[in-house]
């Protein structure tokens, strides 16, 4: 079967936004959250599970989450340990703890069903920028820019020219995504969505696919070379091998298999340098995920 990147047909007027939709329509991935049935709730999920977490991780834990609780309010009446539990490896396990603060809101403030304001969204636990636009664009069809770091990875090079976006700037990229945004609501959805899926898997940070991309015509990048990137960098990340992030992740899984208090010895056994789990627990209990208890350490129960 062709790739139906390499075959979308470029757009009448030559815009990139017609081209984005053209091939999205086409090529998008069949991705749960997608579905045209697909509830307010179940997007709302899929974004905080897809915050620095690829699809192929998200997606068996995604389906897993809703077929548990299916709504809010589903969640809101479980214990916040087993939101934590049922989070399991998928990383960042704060955003379970807000996940189910942000149900408990939904709940409380909006009779269950999530808002579709924007400015509703964003007062609840978790949610950014990002996430209350995906929310309102995703599930709702408001017309808002959404940027996410392949957008701003497309963006850089089909339209400044540069090979990275560099460090984000949350004004300049919405007004960089906005710029280009369709006026129609419809398309202004499509194109979100296109431009994400284009960065994901066409237009990649390491092996950019520029024979399979529905823009090459229009990049700039392209259209200079491929130059390198000469500007500003993220800082990278360090090593997780040896880390207080390992260690957090160790305390973690002893916590979320016991469905009883840890004692310190335990979690000893498996974080052998005393202070790098001292620095664990403080951080973890800091951060609401570990209870001190009696009898050592949990995970939170309310």
């Amino acid at each position: 079967m062709p790739n139906p990147a390499t075959h979308a047909p470029p757009a009448p007027d030559g815009g990139i936004a017609d081209a984005v939709i053209r091939w999205f329509a086409h090529a998008a991935r069949p991705l749960p959250w997608r579905a045209a049935d697909v509830s307010p709730w179940a997007v709302l999920v899929s974004e905080f599970m897809l915050q620095q977490t690829q699809v192929a991780r998200v997606q068996p834990r995604w389906e897993a989450w809703m077929r548990r609780w299916r709504t809010p309010a589903d969640l809101a009446t479980a214990p916040p340990s087993e939101a934590v539990r049922m989070w399991d490896r998928l990383g960042y396990p704060r955003r379970a703890l807000w996940l189910h603060r942000a149900a408990t809101e939904i709940v409380e403030r909006h009779g269950g069903e999530v808002p579709r304001d924007l400015d509703a969204l964003l007062a609840l636990r978790g949610i950014g920028p990002y996430t209350a636009r995906a929310v309102a664009a995703f599930a709702f069809g408001e017309r808002h820019p959404v940027v996410d770091t392949n957008t701003r990875r497309v963006i850089a090079r089909a339209v400044v020219g540069v090979a990275e976006a560099g460090p984000p700037a949350t004004a300049r990229d919405l007004a960089a995504m906005a710029a280009l945004l369709p006026d129609d609501p419809v398309a202004a959805r499509a194109f979100n969505a296109g431009a994400m899926e284009l960065g994901a898997v066409v237009c990649t940070a390491r092996a950019p696919r520029c024979d399979a991309c529905p823009i090459a015509t229009l990049c700039v990048w392209r259209a200079a070379g491929h130059p390198d990137y000469e500007g500003p960098r993220r800082a990278g990340q360090a090593r997780f091998e040896g880390s207080d992030r390992q260690a957090r992740g160790l305390v973690m899984r002893e916590l979320r298999g016991a469905h009883r208090p840890v004692a310190h010895d335990e979690l000893a056994g498996v974080v052998e340098d005393p202070e790098r789990l001292a620095r664990a627990i403080d951080g973890l209990v800091a951060d609401g995920l570990a209870l001190r208890v009696d009898d050592g350490f949990a995970l939170p129960d309310r």
